[in-house]
């Protein structure tokens, strides 16, 4: 990639880029489930109960309460995510799509976590589905799109859309994609 993503043209995927998920995820774990034996690095499938000696039940029940309440389960923004949307902000809308299907969670955490000029001027676009967010992200007029999860990442460069994987452990050795490792990263590649 030649010079720099003009900010307008890129696009963000919130669970796992945005949002630090894994670690509300392993929090509740521990804290009401008894399950502290885990760490972010244990997380080697995006499908958590295949990595995690933990039922699905338990998965899902902990999943739901960060999908339905992202404040009340003390989710956090990943490290230097507030900073770097703030500036991105400054230049042009900042665009998220998320597979997640309720786009209010995710406004409240919004509005709790960043500066209200930033939180009121996210364009959101909760689909439901982890597949097929090409044709939401070309709706916004997108060109590149940040997302942690490998297979969305192929879906993205098949319908022309470049992507970038924000590293995690879920996603290393699955894609042969540029990859982001940090907020910093993106402040690098965009300003």
């Amino acid at each position: 990639m030649n010079g720099k993503i003009p900010p307008q043209l890129l696009g963000f995927d919130f669970d796992g880029v945005v949002a630090d998920t894994a670690e509300a995820f392993l929090r509740l774990a521990c804290e009401e489930y008894g399950h502290c034996s885990f760490s972010v690095e244990d997380i080697t499938c995006f499908e958590v109960e295949n990595c995690l000696d933990m039922d699905r039940k338990t998965v899902e029940e902990i999943f739901s309460r960060i999908l339905v309440d992202s404040v009340a389960a003390g989710l956090r923004p990943m490290p230097g995510a507030v900073e770097v949307m703030t500036e991105l902000s400054r230049t042009a809308s900042v665009t998220i799509v998320t597979a997640r299907p309720l786009a209010h969670p995710v406004l409240e955490w919004l509005h709790a976590v960043f500066p209200a000029s930033v939180a009121d001027g996210v364009k959101l676009v909760a689909m439901g589905d982890h597949d097929g967010k090409a044709a939401h992200i070309r709706r916004e007029g997108l060109l590149y799109f940040i997302d942690d999860r490998p297979r969305t990442c192929m879906q993205l460069a098949a319908a022309g859309i470049t992507p970038l994987v924000f590293s995690q452990p879920w996603n290393r050795h699955r894609h042969d994609f540029q990859t982001v490792s940090c907020w910093h990263d993106i402040r690098n590649l965009c300003l």
